[in-house]
């Protein structure tokens, strides 16, 4: 199974502080990072640590290149990714000593993907594939059209999650994952059955952060809990979560087993620092 990840590629500018800043208040940054970033390519740089065949779609602007080279070193397929005069996207995080961290976006070329390019990816993938979606591009809802109307299997991970979100098609979509957040934001309360309501023949993923992950399809539902780790730095946990559970299910293994592995994997991410840099290759789990 190929999976076309039609995602964001950011350049993620990360500061540490004592404190996430409050309203009105000017704070110091002990330290200043750059790293490779946004939810498409870090769930594509998961996918392919996790050892799966994965292409990414997207697009960057002048300044982007060394995203693309990156992805293309981690072993993503980039032959669907263009560049633009538009600035690439980017991301200011701030980073608190307990590890949780305040993120300002700006999406930049990500929210400028034409349709000829968006058709011009799709057209190189079909049923028995999967498409994987976040919520830093522009056009979702005609994506998730297009791409069930070509027999793609759909994962949405609704993020960041905005109101418009409620009115994409999300009948078309066969795999829906989420945190807390965006449970609530789409479905009023962070259950499965809630979520089911509106997806009620996709698999659903809930994750709860240290508590674990809620799991539920037509057929069975269960909670995996999370191991005990101090965290550095959240900011990839979910990205790598999403990386490793589709790579164990396009590989075969059942949702609890893609699921463990996953949630490992998001373990060992959180210990570090970065996004992207942070996430394990397969052989650090095994």
């Amino acid at each position: 199974m190929k999976i076309l990840n039609l995602g964001s590629l950011n350049i993620d500018l990360v500061y540490q502080v004592e404190h996430i800043a409050r309203p009105g208040e000017t704070i110091a940054s002990s330290s200043h990072q750059v790293f490779a970033g946004g939810k498409g390519a870090n769930q594509s740089a998961a996918l392919a640590r996790a050892s799966a065949s994965v292409f990414h779609a997207g697009q960057v602007g002048p300044e982007g290149q060394w995203l693309v080279d990156k992805l293309a070193g981690l072993g993503v397929d980039v032959q669907h990714i263009r560049f633009s005069d538009i600035p690439t996207g980017h991301a200011i995080i701030q980073v608190d000593r307990h590890g949780q961290n305040s993120i300002v976006l700006f999406a930049g070329a990500n929210a400028q993907i034409n349709r000829g390019a968006i058709d011009a990816a799709l057209a190189h993938f079909g049923r028995g594939d999967m498409l994987l979606l976040q919520n830093e591009i522009n056009d979702v809802a005609y994506i998730l059209t297009a791409a069930a109307e070509r027999g793609l299997t759909i994962c949405l991970n609704p993020a960041p999650f905005g109101p418009e979100v409620c009115a994409y098609p999300l009948e078309r979509v066969d795999l829906l994952i989420v945190n807390e957040t965006e449970a609530i934001g789409l479905a009023g309360a962070s259950t499965l059955a809630a979520l089911a309501a509106l997806c009620p023949r996709a698999q659903i993923a809930l994750t709860l952060g240290a508590a674990g992950v809620q799991y539920r399809s037509p057929t069975e539902e269960f909670h995996l809990p999370a191991p005990h780790v101090e965290a550095v730095d959240t900011t990839g946990a979910g990205d790598t979560f999403i990386g490793y559970f589709l790579q164990g299910l396009a590989a075969g293994m059942t949702a609890r087993e893609s699921m463990a592995r996953a949630i490992r994997a998001a373990a060992v991410c959180v210990t570090r620092p970065g996004a992207m840099d942070s996430i394990p290759a397969a052989n650090e789990l095994d």
